[in-house]
């Protein structure tokens, strides 16, 4: 199992630790770090900074918002960063939700997200294959644009710098099962946004066809602390946010997948009291155990025996959100 370094999105502004953490983490002999994006900074700019200042270590998207861009957009993305990098580039992908969409982006929801994300995948294949102009007559996405407002003068495109590498690896971050299982047919790897080592039957039926190779690489919060109930606070304050916020209350895949997972009634409370603006007692409504089961958190040796756990399923490459140089080091120890 290899180690990668999430730093996810930025807050009010970047972080000054950011890059501090990304090159100790190479230093460390971690595999991978990964970027973020939400309604603030975006993924790539960040990436490619940090790109300047590392040599090795492989540089992700987790995830980069489909809805962002077009899909030759973040192709070309994809391909420039590739090409600065020296070949260190992984796309990951994902579709975010109907409230971001639409609400930021400005663009609707598909009605058929699964066909919508093949679609995407199938344009920026062809962008990277460079074997033919990109053509595709799809329901989301149409190359040349065909549509009755077009001038009717598009016309089939290659790229114009050729890809470094048409194998450039894909992953994406599904939710629902149906999602998960042509994740596996589609894409070289996924992105899960929850990991329980213990309740792997989860994602047993949409996981039962996995390719070789294959990347299944989900995020965790790592911090190497004496207090266990006090670690998990901003993990179940991320929770609280995305099950109760990031979503309608009758359209929240968060909060959906929290529920497949075992925790039902939990989340639908932690949603009830954020919709009615009670944030506080909706970041404490979440479970200690689900935080817990998701999460690397208490002293060394609790840290070691929990990732035990990890290692002994299919997870290929555990993102770590960690706040500190010394839990990247010991978790760098623990995983030697």
């Amino acid at each position: 199992m290899r180690l990668g370094l999430a730093l996810g999105y930025w807050g009010r502004g970047p972080s000054p630790a950011h890059l501090d953490l990304a090159t100790e983490a190479e230093r460390l002999g971690y595999d991978s770090v990964w970027t973020a994006e939400a309604w603030g900074s975006d993924a790539f700019t960040p990436l490619t900074w940090i790109a300047a200042h590392t040599s090795r270590i492989r540089l992700g998207t987790a995830i980069a918002q489909m809805a962002a861009r077009t899909p030759t957009a973040t192709a070309m993305h994809a391909l420039t960063l590739d090409h600065l990098s020296g070949g260190r580039m992984m796309l990951g992908l994902g579709l975010s939700g109907p409230q971001v969409v639409e609400g930021w982006y400005g663009r609707p929801f598909p009605a058929s997200p699964l066909t919508a994300t093949r679609e995407y995948v199938d344009v920026i294949r062809q962008v990277l294959r460079r074997e033919a102009p990109v053509a595709l007559d799809g329901r989301f996405h149409r190359h040349p644009y065909r549509g009755e407002d077009g001038t009717g003068l598009g016309k089939p495109l290659k790229p114009i710098t050729h890809p470094l590498r048409p194998d450039l690896p894909v992953l994406l971050g599904a939710e629902g099962p149906k999602n998960i299982a042509q994740t596996t047919r589609i894409a070289d790897g996924w992105l899960p946004l929850y990991w329980s080592p213990t309740r792997t039957d989860a994602y047993r039926a949409s996981l039962a066809d996995l390719p070789e190779g294959f990347m299944i690489a989900p995020m965790a919060r790592a911090h190497v602390c004496e207090d266990v109930a006090e670690g998990l606070l901003p993990v179940k304050a991320m929770l609280g946010f995305y099950i109760g916020g990031m979503g309608h209350a009758a359209r929240n895949f968060h909060a959906d997948l929290m529920g497949r997972m075992g925790y039902e009634e939990e989340a639908r409370r932690i949603q009830d009291l954020f919709l009615a603006g009670r944030k506080e007692e909706a970041v404490l409504a979440v479970p200690d155990a689900f935080a817990d089961e998701i999460s690397l958190v208490g002293p060394r040796e609790r840290i070691a025996e929990r990732l035990d756990l990890w290692r002994k399923g299919p997870v290929t490459d555990l993102l770590v959100t960690a706040p500190d140089p010394q839990t990247l080091r010991i978790l760098a120890e623990l995983n030697s």
